[in-house]
């Protein structure tokens, strides 16, 4: 058994003119040997020795010229033009219309903006100063101040639901000009009320300042 010994610079630039040659390098290691054969002759001399031993091999391959509408072909498949829309008939033209229409329509109807609760119920007399709306949308109860203006400085409007022969419920306190609360349902023939009481609600659980208005449930 023998050691593989390293080869020596001139075997190691033999095998490499040989291999520039048989055309097996890699990319970079074909730059380099073309740039040695131009500046280094000694080099240069083993890759011309190559090149003559192994020209005979050539001579066992017929030339083939290359068939000379191959590269057009292989441009037209990658670089291929966008192909053109076909005429469609009137009947396809007329069913993408009519799909184009049902798509805009459905749109529109996604985009609108849902339907307002109805009103259960109203508070106040038409053209009173101070009036609200209770709309239920089958989830919630909303009471909305429609005119009229938030209690004084110091009081806030508590929102009460009664039913019959009950005492006042507090549904919340109206610090803004609304107040939903989640509810299982509107009961027809239940009283809706707002009352003015002191910062922060009755402290009683009751009523205890003016009703300002008040309103019976109605059935939807």
């Amino acid at each position: 058994m023998t050691d593989d010994l390293p080869l020596s610079p001139l075997e190691e630039d033999e095998a490499l003119a040989a291999e520039y040659v048989l055309g097996v390098l890699s990319l970079a290691d074909r730059s380099a040997a073309e740039a040695r054969i131009k500046n280094d002759s000694a080099f240069a001399a083993r890759v011309a020795a190559w090149e003559t031993r192994l020209a005979d091999l050539n001579g066992a391959y017929a030339e083939v010229a290359p068939d000379p509408a191959l590269l057009p072909r292989i441009e037209a498949r990658l670089f291929a033009a966008p192909a053109r829309p076909a005429r469609r008939p009137l009947f396809g033209w007329l069913a993408g219309a009519l799909t184009a229409a049902a798509v805009a329509i459905a749109a529109v109807v996604l985009l609108a903006p849902p339907a307002p609760a109805p009103i259960v119920a109203t508070l106040g007399e038409e053209g009173a100063a101070l009036r609200f709306e209770a709309r239920f949308d089958g989830q919630e109860l909303t009471v909305t101040r429609v005119a009229g203006s938030a209690a004084p400085q110091g009081q806030v409007q508590e929102v009460w639901i009664i039913a019959p022969d009950a005492a006042p419920v507090s549904l919340g306190l109206m610090e803004g000009d609304s107040i939903a609360v989640p509810y299982p349902e509107a009961p027809a023939g239940w009283t809706i009320a707002v009352s003015v009481e002191p910062a922060g609600g009755s402290p009683t659980g009751a009523p205890t300042g003016p009703v300002v208005a008040a309103g019976v449930i109605t059935d939807l």
